[in-house]
């Protein structure tokens, strides 16, 4: 099934699933004892800068270490997924699975204020947005948000010279900031009810999204080779 422009349904749904779920992920990062973003690596930067400025070298450990983290979670998505291009296949279910895995471990992890659940609340972060990279030139991405408002500006000023309406780009972008948004009001509202168990949900989510999927493929795979 497509939508208009050839964007099929389970690019956009997948997309804002996993738009709603970095949402939720980020914000309980922000309400935590840290008050640490999870996936906006700009301002995490930011704060590093300001952090080596001002010779504060335990903050700026700590931000410097949750980049690396995001970076490593990419790194684990490149082993896994090992493609650039978005299309079904049976990693993505192994990668979500992990991406489940390590969600869990973070909760625990926050629950005992120790630094380690932002960073490996990062690393899935990672895993998560590299797993979504690029369909039929769109580029799809599900942790931060920048990029989607450029890619709105520069569709609206494409369409204001005359040129052809990117429908595809514009409607994956606004609806993925949607599901970010949302993911937003969600995790604040289980945070403030469940405090750090509101990671249990995008990790349920996950890891039955990952974990049925690669079952399903395995399955179809096996009865592909016995016919």
């Amino acid at each position: 099934m497509k939508l208009r422009e050839g964007m099929p349904t389970w690019v956009l749904m997948g997309a804002c699933a996993l738009a709603c779920i970095a949402g939720m992920v980020n914000v309980v990062g922000y309400m935590g004892f840290e008050h640490q973003g999870i996936t906006h690596l700009t301002g995490t930067t930011t704060l590093l800068g300001e952090a080596f400025s001002g010779g504060n070298w335990q903050a700026s450990a700590q931000l410097a270490a949750m980049i690396l983290a995001f970076m490593f979670g990419a790194m684990l998505s490149g082993l896994i997924v090992q493609d650039t291009r978005l299309k079904l296949g049976r990693r993505y279910g192994i990668a979500l699975a992990l991406e489940s895995a390590l969600l869990v471990a973070a909760a625990s992890m926050f629950k005992e204020a120790s630094i380690v659940g932002p960073l490996l609340a990062a690393v899935a972060c990672g895993l998560q947005n590299a797993i979504a990279t690029t369909y039929s030139g769109a580029l799809v991405r599900t942790t931060h948000l920048s990029g989607l408002f450029t890619d709105i500006g520069i569709a609206i000023g494409h369409a204001l010279r005359g040129c052809p309406l990117q429908f595809r780009r514009i409607q994956l972008s606004v609806l993925t900031i949607g599901a970010f948004l949302l993911g937003c009001m969600a995790g604040a509202a289980l945070f403030r009810h469940f405090s750090y168990d509101a990671l249990y949900v995008p990790a349920l989510w996950t890891g039955i999204v990952g974990t049925g999927y690669a079952l399903y493929h395995h399955y179809k795979f096996s009865r592909h080779e016995q016919y």
